[in-house]
């Protein structure tokens, strides 16, 4: 891939584009709420696949259980949206993080990832939008690097590069495969959490405001967000970042409506939870900032089928 191309495939996509979703859809509340918002957003994602991403945390025992678990989450999802067609599409990833940087852990959604991204060019790449641990996209390039010019990865991970640290959960659950991602040729959208993402908050309040009574889909992202704070809706006002939407935004971003970015030198995530900052590195398109007003109404209208401003 040349410069030039290379530099175009850092700026949000023109018309509608391939797009396949990595996610640990079950972690959190937030993938819920993200993956609705691609589905609903056929005017530019043309979503073609979804991969469920391995995680653990207190409620799973193993990486390959949250990676399961978020493979049946996405499953109620695509029932909900009305999107059985992408069943076919839904790929289990991997049970494991990477075990070093050099060896890939074989999945469906790996295989998959390398099977599509080869239909692909560098002139018409497919976006991976990724909002969990990196395993599957990782393990992807590590099996076919050529891939690297066929993709554009976007990826909600770590955190702004002026935070004290970047032990973010998506980047601190598989360092070697955010390290892959990160020292390979493929053109990266990094959405940083704590300091840019952390700006996109969603009152309690005004998610019930907007979601309550407008179907069953709303319901259960509604729901999702009470269960997860139900120990304090009853004696204190509260917001819940809904981080991923900001990843999905990306293709989206038109004239800059919902993010602001700048072209930065792509660092190093060293695994003592720090970036490195070596001289000339790459270019990624580094995300900066979020309008949270502006991308809460258009998430607002998309997931409502535009009834909530009726």
């Amino acid at each position: 891939m040349d410069a030039n191309r290379y530099l175009q495939n850092l700026s949000v996509p023109q018309g509608r584009v391939d797009t396949v979703i990595d996610s640990d859809a079950f972690n959190e509340v937030d993938d819920q709420f993200a993956i609705a918002y691609l589905l609903a957003s056929g005017e530019k994602a043309d979503v073609r696949a979804i991969y469920a991403a391995p995680f653990l945390n207190s409620s799973v025992s193993s990486p390959g259980e949250g990676m399961e678990a978020s493979f049946q989450e996405i499953r109620r999802l695509l029932e909900l949206t009305g999107r059985t067609d992408l069943e076919s599409s839904l790929y289990r990833g991997s049970t494991q993080f990477l075990p070093d940087e050099s060896t890939p852990v074989r999945s469906g959604a790996a295989a998959d990832l390398v099977r599509r991204a080869g239909a692909h060019s560098a002139a018409d790449p497919l976006y991976v939008v990724a909002i969990g641990a990196i395993t599957n996209v990782a393990s992807a390039l590590l099996l076919d690097p050529s891939i690297a010019e066929r993709i554009v990865v976007v990826w909600l991970g770590g955190h702004s590069f002026d935070s004290p640290d970047t032990r973010e959960f998506n980047l601190r659950q598989d360092v070697a495969a955010a390290r892959v991602v990160f020292n390979s040729a493929a053109p990266l959208v990094l959405t940083p959490c704590l300091g840019v993402a952390s700006g996109f908050v969603l009152p309690v309040a005004e998610m019930r405001f907007y979601l309550q009574g407008r179907g069953p889909l709303c319901e259960f992202l509604l729901n999702r967000v009470c269960g997860a704070e139900r120990g304090r809706l009853d004696r204190e006002a509260v917001s819940r970042v809904i981080w991923d939407v900001t990843a999905a935004a990306w293709l989206l971003n038109d004239g800059g409506r919902f993010l602001r970015s700048e072209l930065r030198p792509c660092p190093v995530p060293e695994y003592d939870g720090y970036y490195a900052f070596p001289p000339g590195r790459r270019l990624i398109r580094y995300v900066s900032a979020v309008n949270r007003d502006a991308l809460a109404t258009d998430l607002y209208r998309k997931i409502t089928g535009g009834t909530c401003f009726e």
